[in-house]
């Protein structure tokens, strides 16, 4: 069943040498003999990609030729450094903003990451076909003055193409970066598929917002695993509404003391859209802290999915570890799924897990009405305030304002 609807051409795969090309190969082979993850595999019983990817896709390719001659609309809503992704691949940067040499980025291939974390046989599809992604360094005790915006860029004539990539973030000790994954999508339909190594070393930061700019026609899967290092933090805005499907993947190792892990997300799902985020927090030492949240607004036949894991090992007393998630359904067609897990062998530890869902507040929409307010604008009100919850844990003005616009113009597409 797997060969036919896989076409690939490893000719056109740029290998190094003989062996790397023989590799890809046997990791091809890796993941034909065990198919893509379906409902049989618990992490994937809410989003059986095998049969979304079936019933959507014939005959998948990896041709990457294309032609890019268009002009990318750049956010002008605050300063920023710029990369840009082309269908996965890097095609340039700016990071006039930094001083010279204490922001690095290059060019990354499959073969080169270090983490061997295998997840699922999508990594195998990855190790065999990744052409693209990037090194991304900061350097020691530099704090970037400006936020790095990824454009990831998807061409028109993409329909019923894999593109793969991996890319590596290293942020080193006592520095700090925001990185905003923006992403443009054109009407194709493709898939990607993108595995990225986060380390972030001691005192460091990292800011990670990810965002879907349109509604698009592709299919991602994003696998993130991370490290963090004593005292450094990490915080992860996922406001990716808009694919077809989308499941992102957070496996957080919290390794040294005093880290912390913060996951919130927004989502405003509307038909034939399916989202899943899954998290593992994985607090391996005494007073590390992780802090989840995350909100779905449901309409017409969209569904929406959270599955989260805190692990606290026997060594790590004084954890604080908080998950919550919370579901707005606006349509009986509309679905949630949770899946909240702790995994506790310490004793000396505040965790707590829980999950709602439920309809919008007729009484509120009542209120709002006997004000003069229209029930479509009531509706859109209320839903405001249920996401713009997460935008309060972003500092940054200009940033939030830009964000708080893009999730307004979600929202007005609600009818």
């Amino acid at each position: 069943m797997m060969e036919p609807l896989f076409n690939i051409d490893f000719k056109k795969i740029p290998s190094s040498s003989g062996k790397e090309a023989a590799e890809r190969k046997k990791n091809f082979e890796l993941f034909l003999k065990g198919g893509l993850p379906g409902k049989k595999d618990e992490n994937w019983k809410f989003s059986d990609l095998n049969f979304i990817i079936n019933r959507n896709f014939k005959n998948i390719t990896n041709n990457d030729n294309y032609k890019f001659d268009e002009k990318i609309e750049l956010v002008n809503d605050f300063d920023h450094n710029k990369i840009v992704i082309i269908n996965g691949s890097l095609k340039s940067y700016d990071l006039q903003s930094e001083e010279n040499g204490k922001v690095k980025i290059e060019n990354l291939k499959s073969l080169d990451r270090s983490y061997n974390r295998l997840k699922n046989n999508l990594d195998y599809l990855n190790k065999a076909l990744s052409i693209g992604g990037f090194n991304l360094e900061v350097q020691k005790n530099y704090k970037c003055k400006k936020p790095i915006i990824i454009y990831n860029y998807f061409t028109e004539n993409l329909n019923n193409k894999i593109i793969n990539n991996s890319n590596k973030i290293n942020i080193s000790q006592n520095s700090e970066l925001t990185l905003i994954d923006y992403n443009i999508g054109k009407n194709s339909k493709f898939i990607k598929n993108t595995y990225e190594e986060i380390n972030i070393d001691k005192g460091a930061v990292l800011k990670n917002i990810i965002l879907q700019k349109s509604k698009s026609n592709g299919y991602f899967y994003k696998n993130i695993s991370g490290t963090q290092n004593y005292n450094s933090s990490y915080q992860n805005f996922i406001l990716s509404s808009g694919p077809k499907f989308n499941k992102i993947e957070l496996d957080i190792n919290l390794e040294k003391e005093k880290s912390s892990c913060y996951i919130l997300s927004g989502l405003n799902l509307s038909k034939e859209e399916h989202q899943e985020i899954k998290t593992q927090i994985n607090h391996l030492a005494p007073n590390c802290k992780s802090f989840q949240k995350i909100k779905n607004v449901l309409d017409s036949d969209s569904i929406g999915v959270y599955q989260g894991k805190i692990f606290v090992k026997d060594i790590a007393q004084k954890t604080d570890a908080y998950q919550l998630s919370k579901a707005l359904i606006l349509n009986d067609q509309a679905e949630f799924n949770a899946k909240p897990e702790l995994e506790i062998y310490a004793d000396d530890v505040k965790c707590s897990h829980g999950s709602t869902s439920g309809s919008i507040d007729a009484e509120a929409i009542h209120y709002l009405m006997t004000r003069g307010i229209a029930f479509r604008e009531a509706k859109k009100l209320l839903i405001k305030g249920f996401l713009n919850e997460i935008f309060d844990n972003i500092p940054e003005e200009k940033i939030r304002i830009f964000l708080e616009k893009s999730m307004a113009e979600q929202i007005d597409e609600i009818r």
